[in-house]
């Protein structure tokens, strides 16, 4: 699985700081938090039919994890909202469309690790681009269990929705090398915590069963198939879960904004044999498409 460039983006506007500028302009200081530390933090929204889907909890969860590395200038929700409109309007995007939304600490009067250098304020960036989801969710995807271990709260907690993602592309270089889609980090433990991008179901005897979120990042869309998965009266436990387990489930999937409910049919060449029948994934999947027509907000 590998993202291709589409045309559609070639003249985007990007919104930075406070205005927009052309994709050829749209830059940021080398003296900027993002580039000097990979001090920032970061969202992903999709936009379906003219709304947009949890922009509310996406914008909650980047404005907890700045508050959480003590940023100093925090923009309201107002603010974010509208620069999330503006910038759809002005790449005229309504469907089939992504927001790398980031906020970076700022710019520095002076290069160094300290946050007292950043005294311009921070710095919004709403990038848009046309992207339908990135996974084949048709045919499903295929993972490798990484040995690079997902952050734990004891090192630099996964909660924060940081911009330090090194950890996550090793991850994904060794899915490179494999020829997989995405990898499998396990904790500090050796349970499955989440891929080097997504959250991650199993499906075992009709039940459904996701690991804690203890070294991975409670996810939007995943709290949303937990949400209706209760809804739909399907069993749910979150638990500590071996890669064992997940060799031997009937369904596996991963869950995103980037690719809602995708389907995994193999791990570490082991295939995902569903001996049950199990139609749990695509019955929330179903019941997942039809929340987003009810709660998504609409572009104003």
């Amino acid at each position: 699985m590998q993202q291709k460039f589409y045309p559609q983006n070639e003249n985007i506007q990007v919104f930075i700081k406070d205005k927009l500028y052309p994709r050829s302009e749209a830059k940021i200081s080398v003296f900027d938090s993002a580039v000097q530390g990979g001090d920032a933090v970061w969202e992903g929204l999709r936009i379906y039919d003219g709304k947009v889907f949890c922009l509310n909890e996406h914008i909650s969860r980047l404005q907890a994890s700045a508050h959480t590395l003590a940023f100093a200038d925090i923009p309201t929700k107002a603010f974010v909202r509208d620069a999330v409109f503006l910038t759809l309007k002005a790449n005229n995007f309504y469907n089939d469309a992504h927001i790398r939304l980031t906020l970076t600490r700022g710019e520095k009067i002076t290069s160094g690790m300290d946050p007292r250098l950043n005294q311009s304020g921070s710095c919004l960036i709403v990038l848009a681009e046309y992207k339908p989801p990135v996974y084949d969710n048709a045919n499903g995807i295929k993972l490798v269990t990484s040995h690079i271990r997902r952050n734990s709260p004891m090192h630099l907690d996964s909660k924060i929705h940081h911009n330090n993602l090194l950890n996550n592309i090793l991850a994904k270089i060794e899915a490179n090398y494999c020829g997989a889609d995405d990898a499998i980090m396990l904790d500090n433990l050796g349970f499955v915590a989440e891929t080097n991008a997504c959250n991650i179901f199993m499906v075992k005897d009709g039940l459904l069963l996701t690991p804690h979120a203890d070294a991975c990042l409670p996810g939007i869309t995943r709290t949303n198939v937990i949400k209706l998965a209760r809804k739909l009266n399907i069993p749910v436990s979150l638990k500590n879960i071996s890669i064992a387990e997940f060799y031997n489930a009937d369904e596996v999937f991963t869950t995103g904004t980037m690719g809602e409910l995708t389907p995994v049919h193999e791990i570490d060449g082991r295939a995902i044999e569903n001996k049950t029948n199990s139609t749990i994934r695509q019955q929330l999947y179903v019941a997942y498409k039809e929340m987003v027509v009810k709660e998504a907000v609409p572009i104003v």
